[in-house]
């Protein structure tokens, strides 16, 4: 994978190793709805909700996919700093932080 990759690569790499690692990983992908839109299903509070939600042990991990220098928006950001005061590990990666190893460094 190169910078400039899409998020789907980069998405696709992190669930192949956090699978490799011995996690379990939940996403939740957009569908096409009634209107012709894409749209990831959440009610309540759900808009923003991270990327990938991952666990293994005593450990879980939300996880904020951005590609292109792209960064997360207010709700997504709301969603990590909730996600963060109750416990759970968070991070926001691109395509740098693949390449300069540190998703696998956490994952490990």
């Amino acid at each position: 994978m190169a910078v400039g990759m899409l998020e789907k690569d980069l998405q696709r790499g992190v669930i192949e190793t956090a699978h490799i690692l011995g996690w379990r990983v939940a996403h939740f992908r957009p569908a096409l709805n009634r209107r012709g839109k894409w749209a990831t299903p959440v009610t309540a509070d759900g808009a923003g909700w991270p990327d990938l939600f991952m666990t293994r042990s005593t450990r879980a991990v939300a996880a904020e996919l951005k590609a292109d220098g792209n960064k997360p928006t207010a709700a997504q950001t709301a969603w990590l700093a909730a996600l963060e005061q109750a416990g759970v590990e968070t991070v926001v990666w691109d395509c740098q932080d693949w390449i300069d190893g540190k998703v696998e460094e956490l994952l490990r």
